[in-house]
């Protein structure tokens, strides 16, 4: 809950309950169609997932602990947007 304030998404049906999420104090909103921009964190962290995980692979054939460490992994990592320091070390 302090981590997360807002929320931007596409409109996929997945987010239908978006409403749920809002009621734990995160604001929600919808990223236009074809608008990848409006969510730029996710498609980032999308791209640095695929060095991991390529497209069209099964995530749900993926381990919890395999996914987990490649989350540790990147959210060790140095980022420009935080001034070359890691999403850890901000928390």
């Amino acid at each position: 809950k302090k981590a997360l304030k807002t929320f931007t998404t596409d409109r996929g049906k997945e987010f239908a309950c978006y409403k749920e999420v809002e009621k734990l104090n995160i604001k929600v909103y919808f990223a236009d169609a074809y608008a990848a921009w409006q969510r730029g964190s996710n498609e980032n962290s999308n791209g640095l997932l695929r060095e991991y995980y390529p497209k069209k692979t099964d995530l749900g054939k993926i381990s919890n602990d395999d996914l987990i460490e490649k989350l540790i992994l990147l959210n060790s990592r140095p980022r420009k947007c935080l001034n070359w320091d890691n999403p850890f070390n901000l928390y």
